[in-house]
């Protein structure tokens, strides 16, 4: 499997099952209708997690351009500037496929639900209150949050490869930091913190023929875009800032317990 499928496989389980909890909490009808902010939350967490155990061993499972830029910048494990087209590109578009299999697995739940604003919620993210310049900080923040602890977390100070962590829990901790960052800073903007995650979507909603659905609000559109990219990059640069700092102190905690 080719690292650019991955992404894109990736990217689309991601996609299906963190907006599949938004379609099953808002539409109408649906068993899940009104479930709340924590059923949300939990379940884009474990999206996170099925996603990167899935083809984590493949691309390393960035399926977030944010994520894909900022390794970049750092050049993290190697990761070069020349892969960065061909990881976006299928970020957006696993991102676009998984928006259509949510339309489809709901179908019959478009018709049944009335207010438009809450099937354009499905697809991408709108701010509780629309203040760009806030919304934009918002989005980077929790971006930077995003990357500096995958970064950090997946250390192979925080890992034991003899016992298998690096694989068994790795993308579960992923899981839980963006369960974290949902239920801590998730509130003003619905934390897209993936620019692929709003954008791709946002493109399927404005193209599905779904009865109703009213304007994909393009004017928003740049803030969940702009604000994960600029919030990645950050949080990368104050990774690789950070660790060189602490390398020694780990060093020397490590020879002291050993």
């Amino acid at each position: 499997m080719s690292v650019y499928l991955a992404e894109f496989l990736g990217t689309m389980i991601l996609v299906t099952l963190g907006e599949g909890v938004v379609a099953n909490v808002s539409l109408a009808k649906s068993k899940g209708q009104n479930g709340g902010w924590i059923v949300v939350t939990a379940a884009w967490g474990l999206a996170v997690a099925m996603a990167v155990y899935a083809v984590g061993w493949v691309s390393g499972a960035h399926l977030n351009p944010a994520v894909t830029v900022a390794v970049a910048v750092i050049g993290d494990g190697g990761f070069g500037w020349n892969l960065v087209p061909g990881y976006l590109l299928a970020q957006f578009a696993g991102a676009f496929a998984g928006a259509i299999l949510v339309w489809l697995t709901y179908l019959p739940h478009w018709a049944a639900t009335t207010d438009p604003a809450t099937k354009r919620g499905v697809f991408c993210t709108s701010p509780a209150i629309r203040q760009p310049a806030a919304n934009l900080l918002a989005e980077a923040i929790g971006t930077a949050f995003l990357v500096l602890g995958v970064l950090a977390v997946l250390r192979p100070e925080n890992l034991n490869p003899t016992t298998g962590w690096n694989v068994g829990l790795g993308p579960l901790l992923v899981g839980l930091i963006v369960f974290s960052i949902g239920l801590s800073l998730g509130g003003p903007t619905g934390y897209a913190i993936n620019p692929a995650r709003d954008l791709g979507p946002r493109l399927a909603h404005h193209f599905l023929p779904i009865a109703g659905k009213g304007g994909s609000d393009w004017g928003y559109a740049w803030v969940p875009v702009v604000g994960p990219l600029l919030g990645g990059v950050a949080g990368a640069l104050v990774y690789r800032l950070l660790w060189p700092l602490a390398a020694p102190i780990i060093a020397e905690v490590t020879a002291a317990g050993g």
